[in-house]
């Protein structure tokens, strides 16, 4: 490709800046012309990441606009929450295709975005202005667009998870629990009591239950999916290591439905989506077979005892939760291959 597509990382020196960074130095159509980090700027990003050392030894930038709008075609937010209802909108009307990795632009309702992430909402344009980025089942809809929210770590694999069965009509949606359960560096690169190394070490705790942002993600697209109002019961949990999220899905079948039914739906429902992959009857993934990686592996367990189905999906937070999803956002919004740049196995073990 003669003429790269050149982006900016806004929050270069956190776990999902540096990510893209890592991704997008192998994509073939991009070129990383700015990484932008308002509280170290004018240092080398080498400097707080050495692991970039030879690699990547660019100046971190400030937060400058206008420079962005001269200089580079594509913004990727990937900034707390709270930051982009601010920043995303001054690059919309200068002209940038944005993608924001923070959750300011995920949920519908401002009143709702206020009441789950405590913050002042964007205003209603650029809320409906954002298509929501989940690729495997969006994906034809983020073709073309300027502005794309990308998906939560969370609801990404509980969706992933969710959505055939839903679709299908294999599930009761009212019946649904969600066990999640996460690595540490979905807390960010800050610190903070819950991420301390002694408090996180072999332990192994809940948080947020009943009150976690990413609750009324996951419920927002399953009534979109299912037609009607869905409600769950969400669950997080913090596990002590580093990457990765499991999560565990029950519901009510309904229908005698086996394993085998749920394993042939599902590769129907995915079928031509290269990060999906379905698991065969009696076989469970696990979060260490997609570090590092952009792949959601999904499982099944149908149980005629009981009438519900267990359902496994998981996924590295880092990534397929953040940086190589938006990877993949980018590449359905230029009209790439979806999986430019993404192609990289599992690390293991």
């Amino acid at each position: 490709m003669k003429n790269k597509l050149k982006v900016a990382i806004v929050g270069s020196t956190g776990y999902g800046g540096v990510e893209l960074i890592r991704f997008l130095q192998h994509h073939p159509n991009v070129e990383i012309a700015s990484v932008i980090s308002s509280s170290t700027s004018g240092v080398s990003i080498a400097e707080g990441f050495p692991h970039l050392n030879t690699i990547m030894e660019q100046t971190l930038d400030g937060i400058d606009v206008a420079h962005m709008a001269a200089n580079v075609d594509l913004v990727f937010t990937a900034t707390p929450s709270g930051v982009s209802t601010q920043l995303v909108p001054q690059l919309i009307d200068a002209g940038l295709k944005v993608i924001d990795l923070s959750g300011d632009f995920r949920l519908k309702d401002g009143a709702a975005y206020e009441k789950w992430y405590k913050h002042t909402p964007a205003e209603d344009q650029y809320l409906e202005q954002a298509v929501y980025g989940l690729s495997e089942v969006y994906g034809e809809q983020v073709q073309g667009v300027d502005f794309i929210s990308n998906p939560g770590c969370y609801p990404t694999a509980t969706l992933l998870g969710l959505i055939p069965a839903i679709a299908s009509g294999m599930i009761d949606p009212a019946s649904i629990i969600i066990d999640a359960k996460s690595g540490v560096s979905g807390a960010g690169r800050g610190t903070s009591l819950a991420s301390h190394y002694a408090e996180i070490n072999e332990n192994f705790k809940a948080y947020k239950v009943n009150k976690h942002q990413h609750i009324p993600e996951i419920e927002q697209v399953l009534t979109d999916i299912a037609g009607h109002k869905v409600t769950v019961t969400f669950t997080a949990q913090l596990v002590p290591m580093t990457r990765g999220i499991m999560s565990t899905m029950y519901a009510t079948l309904n229908g005698n439905y086996t394993d085998q039914d749920f394993i042939d739906a599902y590769n129907q429902y995915y079928e031509g989506k290269p990060f999906i992959r379905i698991r065969q009857a009696g076989s469970w993934p696990a979060t260490k077979e997609v570090f590092a990686s952009n792949y959601c592996d999904i499982g099944f367990s149908a149980d005629s005892r009981t009438g519900r189905v267990t359902i496994f999906a998981v996924i590295d937070n880092v990534v397929k939760g953040a940086a190589g999803q938006a990877i993949q956002n980018l590449n359905l919004m230029m009209g790439w291959e979806e999986a430019t740049g993404l192609q990289f196995s599992p690390v293991y073990p």
